[in-house]
Order: structure tokens, then C-alpha cells, then sequence
């Protein structure tokens, strides 16, 4: 079998998925960096924009950025209501286009771990962001199995079918963010842990949208009929129904945040 790339360039379905996980865990991740507002800020590697639409919502910022590779994405995004003071623009996360000391913040959601080059994406970060200013990420603890979708990729494991992890997956690991921040000089550097969750109205509902996940569909999609019944049984098995039906999953993530000096 060829080697699989995760790939994002359905807005819609992102934004069904990952999208929602992104509000959810970009709510905690913002409370924790407890910034002021009337800030500018770069979102880089913004997607379809669902984070940059909660920062718009929550933090008054000045002006926002919002910079990814994927043309379908940005073109979800500038059809956002928060368009109308972010900018959206397609570009790379280790060569962004911006001079230096241009924001007050910069930040990643969910995108360390898909840069090439993690630490030339931290430098560039930092690189933009004016003295004093705030460097910021989160991301899904992927290699203890924690990302949304987890449970779907343990079932999918234990019938010996494999899933592709981000092409950086180590940079999600709490230690080596917290060694990519200081060695890039940033100061103050703290980290944490996001735990969160996400209720669906049923079975149904979560297998429909988890199977949007970009690291899963392919994979099921390609899955013979029988055992892809094998793996929903698993699943329903798994995901035990509140009483009202709904069903809850989990994911925790990664955060770390530091100043640039001066």
C-alpha cells in the first residue's frame, strides 16, 4: 500500500470535524494565555479559519492574519464572518510573509506537528512577533493516541490497520515543544496540558463525523464491508450511550507559550 499523507482541503468537512475540536480546545488554550485585548496577531496555519474566528470572537484583536498552504482552506475561511477583519492568505509556515516585529502574537492551532520543519516554523514565528510579544501552540497529543478520533484509530489498530500520524509527530510532545520555544530564545516559556471532550447526539453522529477526520478516511474508506462492520460493532461497543443517547469522546492536547526577549 502506498504511503498515506493526511491532507486538508475540504473546508466544510473540516469544519464539521476538526473545526469543532478546535473551539473546543482553542477555548482553553486562550483562557490559559490570558492576553489583552486590542492585540495583532498571526495565525499561522489557520485552515478553514475556525480558530481565527474564536479569536476574533474572544480576544478584540486589532487586526489578525490568518496564513496556510491549502487554497481550499483559505477559501472556506474568507468566507467567514470574521473575514471582515482577518486577513487570509496562502503561505508557508518556515517563510511567512510578514516583517519583523509585525505582531504582538503569533500563534499555531493544531499545526506544529504538520510543519516540515518545526523549529524553522517557531524562529519564523518569532521572527514576526515584536519584543515582548507572545509566542504560542497547541496540539493534539497524537503519539499517546489522544488526538479526536482515537478511539476509532485503537479499534482500527487492534483489527491490524494502521493510521498516518503528521509528518513532525514528535514536536507534539510536551518536552520537545517546551525545548523548540527556549532554544528559539523565547523567555517565560510555560506549558501545559488541554484535556477536553466533545458529545455527539448518538452512535451515529460520531461515527458520520469522526470518519471525516483527514488521518481516518481514507483508510476506512478503503476498508472491505465486513470489516468495516467489525469495526463500527467495536465501536458501539466502545462508545457507551448516555442515557439520553448522546455519546462522548475524548482528546487531550499539548499548549506552550513563551515571550520574545526584550
Amino acid at each position: 500500500m502506498a504511503e498515506q499523507r493526511i491532507r486538508f482541503d475540504d473546508g466544510a468537512a473540516y469544519e464539521r470535524m476538526m473545526g469543532q475540536w478546535s473551539r473546543i480546545a482553542g477555548n482553553v488554550f486562550l483562557d490559559w494565555l490570558d492576553l489583552d485585548s486590542r492585540l495583532s496577531w498571526v495565525d499561522v496555519g489557520c485552515g478553514n479559519g475556525a480558530f481565527t474566528e474564536l479569536l476574533v470572537e474572544r480576544s478584540d484583536p486589532t487586526g489578525v492574519e490568518g496564513l496556510d498552504p491549502s487554497p481550499e482552506q483559505i477559501a472556506f475561511a474568507q468566507q467567514r464572518p470574521c473575514a471582515s477583519l482577518a486577513r487570509f492568505r496562502q503561505g508557508d509556515a518556515m517563510n511567512m510573509p510578514y516583517a519583523n516585529d509585525d505582531f504582538d502574537a503569533a500563534i499555531m492551532a493544531l499545526v506544529i506537528f504538520f510543519v516540515p520543519e518545526p523549529a524553522k516554523g517557531v524562529a519564523e514565528m518569532c521572527r514576526v512577533v515584536k519584543p515582548g510579544g507572545v509566542v504560542a501552540a497547541y496540539a493534539w497529543n497524537v503519539l499517546a493516541g489522544m488526538s479526536p478520533g482515537g478511539e476509532f484509530r485503537d479499534e482500527l489498530a487492534d483489527l491490524g490497520i494502521s493510521t498516518p500520524l503528521p509528518p513532525s509527530a514528535e514536536a507534539s510532545r510536551l518536552d520537545t515543544m517546551e525545548t523548540l520555544w527556549r532554544e528559539a530564545g523565547l523567555v517565560d516559556v510555560e506549558t501545559r496540558e488541554i484535556s477536553v471532550e466533545r458529545t455527539f447526539a448518538d452512535f451515529d453522529d460520531a461515527w458520520e463525523i469522526t470518519t471525516l477526520v483527514p488521518s481516518l478516511a481514507p483508510t476506512i474508506a478503503a476498508m472491505e464491508p465486513s470489516k468495516l462492520e467489525v469495526l463500527k460493532q467495536r465501536l458501539a461497543a466502545r462508545l457507551t450511550p448516555h442515557a439520553d443517547g448522546t455519546v462522548t469522546c475524548s482528546a487531550s492536547a499539548n499548549a506552550v507559550k513563551g515571550r520574545v526577549p526584550g
